[in-house]
């Protein structure tokens, strides 16, 4: 990662914590990705030649940078969804910024709605917004899902009740070996060899 992007990214976790400090409205809150968490799943990402990655959770797009950033030697290509209309165009800006937005599909509304209507398949898929509705966006993603894919999830060790029924719907699947690394706010790891 050159100099540029690597301030760039800095400069986003600051600004991003600086604005949640700020204010009480979980919806005006950026909830960007620890650094450590977003250094190892693009780790992840680029060691395993990711192309096809379904981001629930844009915010600004701090995340989304690492990962278009990741997949971008594989010729990859991220889709992102975001229920809030002001924070996508926050990330539009900041992926122009960082020279990937031509590497990120933008879409905004309710995560589950959309995910319902794309098409797959996906090798990569990164959970990161309401925990509540993961669920739900697994059991529609799984017919959209490569053979060979990683299932991430955020904030497994600080929101245990909240990603609960996620962990409980990964465990139900057969094919996929799973794990909890505790970095950052705790990242689930599932994956599924083809």
């Amino acid at each position: 990662m050159d100099t540029n992007l690597r301030t760039l990214l800095n400069e986003l976790e600051n600004l991003g914590k600086e604005n949640d400090a700020s204010t009480q409205d979980r919806r005006k809150k950026m909830l960007n990705l620890e650094p450590e968490t977003a250094q190892l799943l693009s780790m992840f990402v680029r060691g395993s030649r990711r192309q096809r990655l379904l981001e629930i959770g844009t915010s600004n797009g701090y995340s989304t940078i690492w990962l278009a950033w990741s997949v971008q030697a594989a010729g990859g290509y991220v889709t992102s969804i975001d229920r809030e209309e002001d924070k996508q165009k926050l990330a539009d800006a900041n992926l122009r910024r960082a020279g990937l937005r031509d590497a990120v599909d933008l879409i905004s509304g309710d995560a589950t709605e959309v995910v319902a209507s794309l098409s797959g398949p996906f090798d990569c898929v990164f959970f990161d917004a309401d925990r509540y509705s993961a669920p739900a966006q697994l059991a529609l993603l799984l017919p959209k899902l490569s053979g060979d894919v990683f299932l991430f999830a955020d904030n497994a060790l600080s929101h245990p009740g909240e990603i609960a029924g996620y962990l409980t719907a990964l465990e139900a699947l057969p094919d996929f070996d799973r794990l909890i690394v505790p970095v950052g706010k705790g990242l689930s790891v599932a994956y599924r060899h083809g």
